[in-house]
């Protein structure tokens, strides 16, 4: 029996839940089509992930060495396996992607402890940090051996490279490597206006979980190794936790569209302006309150209950602390300032009522 494909959605919708609600960007598509037909070697031999290798190299150094995987819960679990021993603890933002949006992957899949810390804005400092960096010699207690930052962080701020540099030396002055989730950090180099090595490899940064599914990828994300003496055993710890891909160059050439030139940029400055947007229409309207400095693609609010819940029947977004009325809205690389318009209009009208 023969189906025809067709289209189960309205391509004109979007709304402000998620940038991975959004699609993958027409470049990408091309991309995977050019590097489709014909045969070329699995498990990451091809073509594709050669050159994406030299392409990690132009951002970020010619040490830097990439391992595709599928997501960004693989790649983190793939690089703070690598980066601890069994007995191993990572210290992070109690907000942290790592501590409540994997599901305890890390600590399940990893086999690692969280040590969490209370951050007023996502960000995590040397002070911070000592909160949790101690008990090295105690057997009673998970030995910390990693501090994990987010850029730019769940809270939507974003570290300053001198941040990140007091982070890396504090860290490492006390035998610990340094982790960075950069699901966004295309937003952040965006922000910043800096190349990502600035805020990376520059200052100290051990591994990065670099991030292409939100900034306009199909799928697809990799662990870039920036300081090879800091890991050990990649490609078996990627095999092992299931994140090895058979047809990799589907991955690789997905990152060298998005890093080759320059559309990694192009796509988070555009969504990173349509949180400005957002952010400067919703701080004209009487009742709504910006809970966090708008430094990305993240406008974090609040509200009355009721009017995000009327709201949502218009646009889809998150609540992000629903007892306090707090939500969550996120531009994307295909947000229009249309879209932009119309949720302000849509929340004026909510907001009257």
């Amino acid at each position: 029996m023969r189906t025809d494909a067709r289209r189960h959605h309205d391509p004109q919708v979007r709304g402000f839940a998620s940038d991975n609600y959004a699609g993958a960007h027409p470049e990408v598509l091309a991309a995977i089509a050019l590097a489709n037909g014909g045969h070329q070697v699995a498990y990451g031999e091809d073509d594709y992930t050669g050159h994406l290798q030299r392409v990690m190299h132009s951002h970020f150094g010619p040490t830097a060495e990439a391992f595709p995987v599928f997501n960004g819960t693989g790649a983190n679990v793939v690089a703070l396996q690598a980066l601890t021993d069994r007995w191993g603890a990572v210290i992070c933002a109690e907000s942290a992607h790592i501590n409540v949006d994997e599901g305890g992957a890390p600590e399940r899949m990893g086999g690692l402890k969280l040590l969490t810390v209370p951050t007023p804005d996502g960000k995590l400092t040397p002070e911070l940090i000592d909160r949790q960096a101690y008990g090295w010699d105690d057997e009673h207690r998970a030995m910390p051996q990693v501090v994990s930052i987010t850029q730019n962080t769940e809270l939507g701020t974003v570290y300053t490279p001198d941040e990140i540099r007091a982070v890396c030396d504090h860290a490492h002055e006390r035998g610990m490597k340094v982790h960075l989730d950069g699901a966004r950090i295309a937003n952040a180099a965006a922000s910043l206006d800096v190349p990502m090595r600035t805020f990376t490899n520059t200052v100290g940064v051990d591994v990065l979980s670099f991030g292409g599914t939100k900034n306009g990828a199909l799928f697809g994300e990799a662990v870039v190794v920036l300081n090879p003496d800091a890991v050990r055993a990649m490609k078996h710890l990627r095999k092992l936790s299931m994140q090895l891909a058979s047809k990799m160059r589907f991955v690789s050439v997905q990152l060298e569209a998005l890093l080759a030139k320059d559309l990694w940029l192009r796509n988070a400055r555009h969504a990173n302006a349509m949180a400005r947007r957002l952010a400067e229409g919703v701080g004209a309207i009487d009742g709504v309150e910006i809970l966090y400095p708008v430094q990305a693609n993240a406008v974090f609010a609040r509200l009355p209950h009721a009017v995000s819940e009327r709201l949502q029947k218009r646009f889809r977004f998150y609540f992000w602390d629903e007892t306090a009325g707090d939500v969550r809205w996120m531009c994307a690389f295909d947000t229009r300032e249309d879209d932009v318009d119309a949720f302000l209009q849509a929340l004026k009208e909510e907001m009257a009522r």
